[in-house]
């Protein structure tokens, strides 16, 4: 029987989610598998693929938000089980790196088998902790996109100098951990309840505009782990799905040259998901793009997508 490795990554950073993977090599066989950290990006990416491809595995995730809500602890045992859940390859054993078994009041708990360094020694959980250090890559560095004044893609929120800069600067957006002390500590209480970014200024921009114009706001920043739709709202029997590109310069770009042909497949990813959640398969269902510029938040496009 096969052993399945457990590891999360994104335990200590400021800002992005916690991910936790599980993973079950079974009989294939790769070459290379050791800890995340002692590994290249690039290296990493070509193990995940590697992975995904001949293992079964499972990801687990706990966004900001419900972190700062239910704690680190409740969010490592939630976001464990959630990636175990996916995992249909019997298995015989389960390790889990660290000392805190995760699944202790669960069936599962006698299963499991903590032992330190575990990514490191045991394949089947350094698969798991590159699964899931890619996974939370990856998602930083789409998030960038949304708020570029933090450097996601470059420190994937954890706090590094540049980082504690751009909040002092900036303030925090929604991906902040409001709830740990060094982003407390560097923006004050009062701050982090007040201050926005031009990402959530632009957005705001944006709502205001549609209920002017006839639309009920249904959802702000909805998301998944796979997609996210900025705003959503419904006028008459149709539902628009719309995306928010803010640029403070437009000499350079503008917000809808972001739209490629990766993200367009996003966005109508986020239209289904949220469909098939409420119950709207049946209805007409519309993606939208609009344009904000400038220090006065200017709508400069807004294009409803056929």
């Amino acid at each position: 029987m096969a052993i399945l490795g457990i590891d999360e990554v994104g335990r200590g950073p400021w800002a992005g989610p916690l991910v936790v993977g599980a993973c079950v090599l079974g009989e294939a066989k790769i070459e290379g598998l050791t800890d995340s950290k002692k590994l290249s990006a690039k290296k990493r990416e070509l193990l995940a693929s590697e992975i995904s491809e001949k293992c079964e595995y499972g990801l687990g995730w706990v966004y900001a938000d419900e972190l700062d809500r239910i704690g680190l602890s409740a969010a490592l045992r939630k976001a464990c089980r959630e990636a175990v859940k996916q995992i249909r390859t019997p298995y015989s054993e389960i390790i889990i790196d660290g000392t805190v078994n995760f699944l202790s009041d669960t069936p599962l708990s006698s299963y499991v088998q903590v032992l330190k360094k575990a990514d490191l020694l045991v394949p089947e959980v350094s698969a798991a902790s590159i699964i899931a250090k890619v996974a939370r890559d990856r998602y930083m560095t789409e998030i960038a996109e949304k708020y570029p004044f933090y450097g996601f893609e470059k420190h994937v929120g954890y706090g590094t100098a540049a980082h504690r800069v751009a909040i002092e600067k900036y303030g925090v957006c929604p991906e902040h951990r409001k709830s740990f002390k060094p982003i407390a500590e560097i923006v004050g209480a009062e701050k982090i309840e007040k201050k926005v970014s031009t990402g959530e200024i632009a957005e705001q921009k944006v709502a205001d505009f549609l209920k002017s114009h006839g639309h009920a706001i249904l959802a702000r920043n909805w998301h998944t782990k796979y997609c996210e739709i900025d705003i959503v709202s419904q006028k008459d029997d149709v539902f628009y799905f719309t995306e928010v590109k803010y640029r403070r310069n437009t000499r350079e770009n503008n917000g809808l040259d972001a739209i490629t042909k990766r993200k367009l497949g996003k966005m109508q990813l986020g239209a289904m998901s949220f469909a098939h959640e409420n119950g709207l398969q049946h209805n007409t269902l519309r993606l939208a793009v609009a344009a904000v510029s400038g220090d006065n938040f200017q709508i400069t496009n807004l294009l409803v997508l056929k």
